[in-house]
């Protein structure tokens, strides 16, 4: 009987879920990572000084050799506005 690796798909939302904008998602699958989507979201009334609002990138940091590529879904500022900050670090 041979042992075999389980290989499992990662789905790793870093924004988007139960809010507006941030829309980020990670797919992850063995050492390969594709990004859904890239977005941001804009601060609240309390949120001084802040001009824009990005999900944690640090699990992204942390395994940019893993990143393959991105998949857009659509040209909304909540989904692809993080584009800019995410090509400056990856």
């Amino acid at each position: 009987m041979t042992s075999e690796t389980q290989s499992a798909l990662k789905i790793i939302p870093l924004g988007g879920l139960h809010e507006i904008g941030k829309n980020t998602c990670v797919f992850e699958y063995n050492d390969e990572i594709v990004l859904l989507d890239a977005g941001l979201a804009f601060p609240s009334d309390g949120m001084h000084g802040v001009n824009i609002v990005l999900p944690d990138m640090t699990y992204l940091r942390e395994n940019r050799h893993k990143i393959k590529g991105m998949i857009v879904t659509h040209g909304h500022e909540d989904h692809i506005g993080g584009i800019p900050f995410h090509l400056k670090q990856f």
